[in-house]
Order: C-alpha cells, then structure tokens, then sequence
C-alpha cells in the first residue's frame, strides 16, 4: 500500500512516510520527520523539522458543528502549525487552527481542538481532550484522561493529574443567559491540579496553588494555598521546597 502524497506537498529532505499516508495539498512537512502508516495530514498544514507522528494520527483536522453547538464556530479554521521536535502519538487528533510549539508531546488518543496554541516542551497525556480557544504555556504537563474545557487559559509550568475536569457552562446547557457567560478555567504559573479534581466555570488558581486530589473548587484559590475537600477550602501553605521558584527550572 503506498501514501498518498499531493503534488503541491512539500516534504522535507530525510522525511518518511509509512504505508497508506494522506498529505494533501499545500501541506509542509519539515526534514527528518518520521511519519507513521495511516497518517492524515490535511490541507495546509505546517509541520516542522524532526516532528515524528505515530500511525493513525490525524493532523488539520476541520471542525465539525452540531446544530445546537454553543461555541464552535462554522468559519474554516486556519492550517495547523508543528513546530520542530514535536512528537504526536496513535490515533491522536490535531485540529486546524492549532498551534503546538517546539518538542510538544502530545500521546496516544489526545484530542487538540481548533483555536488552540500549546507552549513548547508541553505534555498533553494519553486520552486528554483539549477543548478549542484555549491556551497553554510551556512546560506544562497534563496527564491521562485530563479534560481542558473550552476558553480556559493554563499559564506556564501548571501540573494537571490525571482525570481532572474543568468546565465552563455555570448554566448546565440551560437558558440563553448562558451564551454571555461561557468561562473556562484560569490556572497561573505552576499551579498543581490534583487526581480527579473538579474545577467549576470561570475559576482562577493562582500562581502555585496546590488543589488536592478529589477536590471539589467553588471558588477562586489563593496563589501558593493547599486547598482540600469538597467543597475545597484552603487548609495550608504549599511547603517552600514545592513552590516553582524553588525549583531552578527555566
């Protein structure tokens, strides 16, 4: 089975690409990537040099808007951009209109929405959705199962374990009042989100804030608070051997 490679592709000295690969027009793939089989690059995308993609992924990808949706947009969405060294595993989906800075990693499964940019050496976890207008500092990591609602702004260094929630909807899906109100998450600089917590609508974590495992948060956390419970409330101070500058990290 051969790959599918249009005319007007650019493909990069040293690059290859497995069996039954789809790169379509105008595309851009920088040199020494390794393109796995089954791969879909779609129109216009702009991958960088030494990216690898795994089997199956799917890059470019266009929204798709149900008839009720609340948020996603009919416009075509721009090319996706790649930057070098970014490594994007099975059957994980990239949209178009997002943006993933040098030596991203985004792992098997994970879902990235249009109108979404990621900072570089980010971790985006096996089965994370990342949902579209957020975006995401550097060095971040955001572990297995993680949900990242729609207009939610992660700034750089932040820990998301696995299985947290956020959301952004304080009306449930009911009302037209809920259409002036959509608000994702605010976590500042290396905050740390817990296993499992919940973050509600329009919530700020602030800077090195630590919201624990199973937490419930109703409310604004405090910058470099341990907040525990649900609901959550703050019972301490982060130890001053846990807060970011401690940790020598550029």
């Amino acid at each position: 089975m051969t790959s599918d490679i249009h005319p007007s592709a650019q493909i990069g000295n040293g690059t290859t690409c497995g069996h039954g690969c789809v790169v379509e027009a105008g595309v851009t793939v920088g040199r020494k990537c390794q393109i796995g089989h089954h791969v879909v690059i779609r129109e216009g995308s702009i991958i960088g040099d030494n990216v690898r993609i795994d089997d199956g992924a799917t890059i470019g990808k266009q929204p798709m808007r149900a008839a009720a949706s609340a948020v996603t947009s009919d416009q075509k969405a721009a090319p996706c951009r790649i930057g070098d060294g970014a490594i994007v595993g099975t059957h994980a989906v990239i949209y178009a209109g997002s943006t993933l800075a040098e030596r991203v990693l985004v792992a098997d499964l994970a879902t990235i929405r249009e109108n979404v940019s990621i900072g570089e050496q980010t971790i985006v976890g096996r089965g994370v959705a990342v949902e579209n207008f957020c975006t995401i500092g550097r060095r971040c990591k955001i572990e297995t199962e993680a949900y990242i609602t729609a207009h939610s702004e992660l700034e750089d260094f932040v820990f998301v374990a696995p299985g947290v929630l956020t959301s952004n909807d304080a009306f449930a899906g009911r009302t037209e009042e809920r259409f002036k109100h959509f608000k994702g998450v605010t976590v500042r600089r290396g905050a740390r989100l817990g296993v499992g917590s919940i973050i509600l609508p329009g919530l700020e974590i602030g800077a090195d804030a630590m919201i624990a495992a199973g937490a419930l948060l109703t409310r604004d956390a405090e910058p470099g608070m341990v907040y525990m419970g649900s609901p959550a409330r703050p019972i301490r101070r982060v130890p001053p051997e846990q807060l970011l500058d401690a940790q020598n990290w550029q």
